[in-house]
């Protein structure tokens, strides 16, 4: 494979006070309470970050600050993914600038491209930053879909290293995996609902959204399957099921926001258009979070020792 990074990566909310500003003390908390729970690797200013409500210095200065909070304990990669292709060169070069191990590149959403289109963006990128590269494929959010050719293509790129896959499609997932890795290529999962079966197909772990939430388990499920264990991975993902599901009762990542905040690990504060999480969803999310063995409401500094 073109990249070591495996396992479970977590896409990290963004902690915001309630002006809007970025709460950093609280953002430091969560990356420490990640590499002190086993994950694999931190996905900085992706979707679940709310990159599309951040500023260019907003995003730039996160990833900075992530990668010098982290200090090359675990896998930092940034979102830098842009509608506009010459403002995903700028977030890209600038996360390479900072030190990320890697770039995480949406499809360019509402242009509609087509597939060259498609592979002459992501070319383009890649020819001109030096750093590993991941293709992120969701349509539901882009009105946009990277076909598997096209993932070929961009496959013989050298930093080209691996995709997201975030269709929902099993079996389309199954034939994604099974292709990529001729081309040395890692397919992971971007609907956590759908890791556990692709990683028994090959997919190399998952950009989770549920792991903000319960981190030990994602890693750990993730590590048994990537090892073969899959029944006793089964196990734990059938614990995690509800929330897999539960976390996207409204838009991503207004539930998981929601749930940190319950666990008082962050404020409750989202940016717009996005407001805080429906009330006629709240015991929903807290019932898959007590299924998962989640308990709320702890007094700050009591993280470490609930939340494993």
């Amino acid at each position: 494979m073109k990249t070591g990074i495996a396992g479970s990566i977590v896409a990290m909310v963004t902690p915001m006070e309630a002006d809007g500003s970025i709460d950093l003390p609280s953002f430091d908390r969560l990356l420490e309470w990640h590499i002190e729970s086993g994950t694999h690797a931190v996905v900085i200013a992706g979707t679940t970050g709310e990159s599309a409500t951040l500023s260019h210095d907003e995003h730039c200065g996160l990833v900075a600050h992530a990668v010098r909070r982290v200090a090359g304990r675990i896998p930092l990669i940034a979102g830098t993914g842009s509608n506009n292709t010459r403002e995903a060169l700028h977030l890209t070069d600038s996360a390479r600038k900072h030190g990320a191990d890697a770039a995480l590149l949406v499809t360019p959403y509402y242009n509609k491209p087509s597939q060259q289109g498609l592979y002459q963006h992501y070319k383009t990128i890649a020819e001109e930053v030096d750093l590993p590269q991941i293709l992120y494929n969701v349509p539901g959010r882009t009105a946009c879909d990277l076909q598997l050719e096209t993932v070929l293509r961009l496959a013989e790129l050298d930093n080209i290293v691996a995709i997201k896959d975030a269709t929902g499609d099993v079996e389309r997932g199954r034939e994604l995996v099974e292709r990529c890795a001729v081309a040395g290529m890692a397919v992971y999962s971007g609907e956590d609902g759908a890791t556990f079966r692709l990683m028994q197909t090959g997919a190399r772990g998952a950009i989770s959204v549920t792991a903000n939430v319960a981190p030990r388990k994602m890693a750990e499920m993730c590590a048994l399957a990537l090892a073969g264990e899959f029944d006793r991975a089964a196990a734990i993902n059938d614990e995690l099921a509800a929330l897999h599901n539960d976390l996207f009762v409204q838009g991503n990542p207004v539930p998981v926001k929601w749930a940190l905040q319950r666990m008082s690990m962050i404020k409750p504060d989202i940016r717009l258009p996005l407001v805080q999480l429906d009330s006629s969803f709240h015991d929903r999310v807290e019932a898959a979070m007590a299924y998962a063995g989640i308990r709320p409401g702890p007094a700050r500094g009591a993280e470490k020792k609930l939340y494993v």
